[in-house]
């Protein structure tokens, strides 16, 4: 289920509510509910693939939020922030898998033992959790994306290039979203590409999901996949 029919079901649940402690007389019990619900049908609406605009959150290059946004979306952050630690506490799959010699894909790294050894540098593919503080900002690339949503194709190649930089240089590239399952592998299966360990995005989807079975591109990371590949073959004959 996509993010924008999960926080709008919750928003649904959250109204429901507050009318109903209106009409039982908890007049200001019911505001917290209200606002709630009114502050998630806005996460829903900027979540909805015919908007997609994951800057209302305010992320910020640097993988902080602003005071506004805390003060504002604090409930919702610190929701997604509790739902992910509490999933990877209770799942089996590693926070991170090797697909290639130094490119890593995976979950959101809560921990500085959830890093990949070797002093990666890491794109960071979600809008709605921080950098961490042990990740340096020299070392990092936030492309804001929701949950299940996918990078655009020039999205994709900004963070293939930046990649392929660092790559050069000799350093570990680690790709992650929440969980490393739909966004980071997105961009890590064109990084492959780019790269030449795999010969088209199709391959490397099989490469990755050798090394981390638990993987699930979806249709618009396919689409936008193949819409990259044009890009870059635009450009090449350009």
């Amino acid at each position: 289920m996509g993010i924008s029919k999960v926080i709008g079901s919750a928003a649904t649940l959250l109204f429901m509510t507050s009318v109903y402690l209106k009409k039982s007389g908890m007049t200001f019990v019911m505001i917290p509910f209200l606002v709630g619900s009114l502050l998630a049908y806005l996460v829903t609406i900027a979540s909805h693939p015919a908007v997609n605009f994951p800057s209302i959150l305010g992320k910020g290059s640097d993988g902080s939020f602003p005071l506004w946004s805390k003060l504002l979306f604090g409930p919702f952050l610190m929701f997604v922030r509790a739902y992910v630690l509490l999933r990877k506490l209770k799942s089996t799959e590693p926070v991170y898998n090797e697909i290639s010699d130094g490119l890593y894909v995976g979950g959101w790294p809560s921990s500085p033992n959830h890093l990949p050894p070797g002093e990666p540098v890491v794109i960071d593919c979600t809008c709605e959790l921080p950098r961490s503080s042990f990740v340096s900002k020299d070392a990092y690339l936030n492309i804001a994306i929701w949950d299940t949503r996918s990078p655009q194709p020039l999205q994709i190649e900004y963070a293939v290039r930046w990649a392929c930089k660092k790559r050069a240089q000799k350093k570990p590239i680690y790709i992650h979203c929440a969980f490393g399952h739909g966004r980071s592998v997105c961009v890590m299966c064109a990084l492959l590409v780019a790269l030449c360990v795999a010969d088209d995005w199709k391959d490397a989807e099989k490469m990755v999901k050798e090394k981390r079975p638990r993987i699930r591109m979806n249709a618009h990371h396919r689409k936008n996949l193949e819409e990259w590949t044009k890009y870059r073959h635009l450009s090449k004959e350009g």
